[in-house]
């Protein structure tokens, strides 16, 4: 197996990376907001770009059932040119918006966070780069340290976000009194266990997950499905296919598959993964659609905390770390994801963004993102 691939590296690291990104941000999560700040929110808006607007996917459940408050997802083109503004400032500082780009310099989140703190809202962000269009734009800041490193399709940058977004839910709970400082602090050890567990299964997984992508890297599309707590993995990973081979890449909840891509044709060309937690709430439906997807003769993976006795079809699992808190579970349940796309890139010597070269060589130094025009709507 080669460990040359930066993304694959990055994977790898992942373990350590945990543990010490946990060190760095707990204590900051719990300055970030003060008490007053925490006890005057309504309701919750996440938002971001790409990998952030997966980690806000990841954490939305996670804020509702810690705090007991509404919480959306938004995408910051949507926050920033169609959201009602009659939905911002109708309390003091309210809603909360948490705005995420490690960068700090994505336009439209820039724009976005401006637009709604002039209507009224109270924006946390978090970045890498305090004085970045965000960290100037934002009320309060929660800032990255995110050590360097070779770089590749965002895998530790999005480990920190999810984390980032978790230890601030779990804060925000726990000031509310919505559980007891020891409930509390139990979630935030199991998120440490979780990369411990992580190291643990690593070995045996880039074996399994290397076997796999043998398989498949000839595949013509992939198809990534997840529900509720899932769902942010299946988004994460057509996202890593499309930056890191560049093939057709899809992404769904269990349900919609069964009333839409279940008709895909060329079945055998589709290597589909099914993220499904033995604790998810869609569990029944999730062990359908395993039994569907193998019925087609898809090629077929499920990332899981379980095993095939838990779902009753022989196909290929891979094991990711269980925990205690299933909300916490987005924290690494995406590890198999970026190990089949690192192998793969490498088997047919693609290379990650297309290189920026040809037609994508206007992508070079993200001008198309950074340097988009605002307009403050």
């Amino acid at each position: 197996m080669n460990s040359e691939n930066a993304l694959v590296r990055q994977v790898l690291s992942l373990p350590e990376l945990i543990e010490q990104q946990y060190n760095d941000l707990e204590p900051k999560a719990r300055k970030a907001l003060s008490t007053p700040e925490i006890f005057g929110i309504q309701r919750i808006i996440l938002t971001g770009c790409g990998d952030s607007y997966a980690a806000a996917l990841a954490t939305k459940h996670a804020f509702e059932m810690l705090t007991n408050l509404p919480c959306e997802v938004v995408p910051a083109i949507e926050l920033s040119r169609f959201y009602s503004r009659k939905q911002l400032g109708f309390a003091p500082n309210n809603p909360l918006v948490i705005a995420v780009s490690n960068s700090g310099g994505v336009s439209r989140v820039g724009e976005a966070i401006q637009a709604v703190r002039k209507h009224g809202a109270f924006v946390l962000g978090i970045t890498g780069k305090r004085d970045s269009l965000l960290g100037q734009s934002a009320d309060k800041v929660l800032e990255l340290n995110l050590p360097p490193f070779d770089a590749a399709p965002g895998t530790r940058s999005y480990m920190v976000s999810v984390m980032s977004l978790l230890l601030i839910a779990i804060r925000i709970g726990e000031v509310k009194g919505c559980y007891t400082m020891d409930e509390a602090m139990g979630m935030r050890f199991d998120m440490v266990q979780q990369g411990r567990e992580l190291g643990r299964l690593l070995p045996g997984m880039t074996k399994q997950v290397y076997a796999i992508a043998e398989q498949w890297k000839e595949m013509e599309a992939y198809d990534f499905v997840g529900s509720g707590f899932d769902y942010a993995a299946a988004w994460f990973g057509h996202a890593k296919i499309l930056e890191s081979i560049g093939k057709p890449a899809m992404h769904i909840n269990s349900e919609e598959w069964l009333h839409l891509n279940f008709f895909m044709r060329k079945v055998d060309k589709i290597g589909t993964i099914i993220i499904a937690n033995t604790t998810n709430p869609a569990m029944s439906r999730n062990k359908e659609l395993i039994q569907f997807a193998h019925a087609l003769s898809r090629p077929l993976t499920v990332i899981t905390d379980g095993g095939k006795e838990d779902f009753a079809v022989d196909t290929n699992y891979v094991k990711v770390p269980k925990t205690k808190y299933q909300i916490l579970m987005p924290l690494t349940q995406y590890v198999p994801i970026c190990l089949l796309a690192g192998y793969i890139m490498d088997m047919i010597g693609e290379v990650a963004g297309r290189g920026c070269e040809g037609v994508w060589h206007i992508a070079d130094g993200a001008h198309c993102i950074h340097q988009s025009k605002i307009e403050i709507i």
